[in-house]
């Protein structure tokens, strides 16, 4: 059986760690050398870094930021935000990132997709969608930082970018996202089940049984989660001490 990984995620905003909720009231969450370099060394399996707002303000990742996070993590390392082109991520993967995650630019150009994965392999090419469930029942797929809404459902984008040389699916549910109540672990389920590579699920997390939850009910191969260990409300080593006991084989 597949270990299951436990992922931190540093949203970055001017250079610090910040956190907010359905997207919305943004606040500093703390120095994100510190938070990479005290999750390496408390057991996380990766770490993400997302550049939030570079999309947005049309502006690159911050490859200096990345350079000095990953000489203080030995874990491997996402690193995602206002990537467009290979040459982005030959700078990031100069700078030690191990992995590139891509949002918009992949949604508007999906031969970028296929691109990355010809240059550098699936395995370093991480989709991350935000979806947003709306009245209709259906999960849409949303751009720039979760401003703007598109038609196109999760899981037929989803789908095309694996057929398209993804190699995991970074799933965020925007109704979920920072409030603590626990996954979307339907549409968590839905890519897990129906998609050849791993799904990482993010968006909700609040207590150790949400954990629980979607790894045995959203089949999810990784959780991702931010404020919670960030504000020290969940330590990663009591939470995988908490998923062993429950049965669920993590990385000690």
């Amino acid at each position: 059986m597949l270990t299951k990984r436990i992922i931190p995620c540093l949203d970055i905003k001017d250079g610090r760690t910040v956190k907010g909720v359905n997207f919305e009231n943004i606040r500093d969450a703390g120095d994100p050398v510190e938070l990479g370099a005290l999750y390496a060394r408390q057991g996380a399996d990766e770490l993400v870094f997302l550049d939030i707002t570079a999309t947005n303000e049309r502006r690159k990742t911050l490859s200096e930021l990345v350079n000095r996070i990953a000489h203080h993590i030995n874990i491997p390392f996402t690193v995602g935000g206002g990537i467009s082109s290979v040459e982005d991520v030959q700078v990031l993967l100069q700078n030690g990132a191990d992995k590139i995650s891509v949002n918009t630019a992949a949604f508007r150009n999906p031969q970028l997709v296929a691109d990355l994965a010809r240059e550098f392999g699936s395995q370093c090419v991480v989709l991350a969608i935000d979806t947003r469930k709306e009245e209709d029942g259906e999960w849409y797929v949303y751009l720039n930082g979760g401003r703007v809404k598109t038609d196109t459902k999760c899981f037929d984008w989803a789908k095309k970018a694996v057929d398209l040389g993804a190699g995991e699916i970074l799933l965020t549910s925007m109704n979920n996202d920072g409030t603590k109540q626990g996954f979307a672990l339907d549409i968590t389920r839905e890519l897990s089940d129906r998609l050849s590579v791993p799904v990482i699920a993010s968006g909700g997390g609040g207590t150790l049984e949400h954990f629980v939850d979607v790894f045995n009910e959203g089949h999810a191969d990784a959780a991702l989660a931010a404020s919670i260990f960030h504000f020290k409300e969940i330590a990663i080593p009591d939470l995988k001490q908490y998923l062993g006991s429950k049965g669920i084989v993590v990385r000690r």
